[in-house]
């Protein structure tokens, strides 16, 4: 995915200056997709020129002037384009995997470190999307999935979900591998 067709996304859903959008982008679909803020401002202004976006200057008292971003129609044509051209199926890129296919039994208490690592990174996150999910979604969601929500909101909600079952799955696979490693005598250890 290309950092144009992620901030089509957001400008999609709200016009907003590149700060704004930059700070957005970090709450929300940067989870899915990083991009630096410099690298933001870049592709805005690469999306002014193709006429994807247009842009309002707003002036500021005692402050440089604000320019505020919109989805043009060319930006919508292309967002509905790239939403029509099939993508190829993710696939797991992980160093983690590599590593642990390469361990020996001499490097072991590093390996466990690491995986223990991962585990609490992936226990975090997950954390935070939670928080997202309450804070977002309270009355909307039952144990069963979504049940008032439509268009946007809902879109934004099963990617959310979709996160938080990427981070169970990473963090329940770290712990698996944990307990498969960890030799008997050290499991029983408080």
């Amino acid at each position: 995915m290309a950092l144009e067709h992620a901030l089509l996304v957001s400008l999609d859903e709200r016009a907003g200056s590149g700060y704004e959008l930059a700070r957005r982008f970090d709450k929300s679909i940067g989870f899915f997709h990083s991009a630096t803020h410099q690298q933001i401002y870049r592709v805005l202004r690469r999306m002014e020129e193709r006429s994807w976006v247009t842009c309002e200057t707003v002036s500021q008292d005692g402050r440089p002037d604000k320019k505020i971003y919109s989805l043009a129609a060319a930006g919508h044509a292309e967002l509905d384009r790239w939403i029509a051209e099939p993508s190829k199926p993710d696939h797991l890129r992980s160093e983690l995997a590599v590593k642990i296919r390469a361990a020996r039994p001499g490097t072991m208490p590093e390996l466990l470190a690491e995986i223990t690592r991962h585990r609490d990174a992936h226990d975090a996150r997950l954390d935070v999307y939670r928080l997202i999910e309450k804070r977002d979604f309270p009355a909307s969601v039952s144990l069963h999935g979504p049940v008032s929500l439509t268009g946007s909101a809902l879109h934004q909600y099963l990617v959310l979900r979709g996160g938080i079952r990427v981070e169970e799955g990473f963090r329940d696979w770290c712990q698996e591998m944990l307990d498969a490693l960890t030799p008997p005598s050290e499991q029983d250890l408080p």
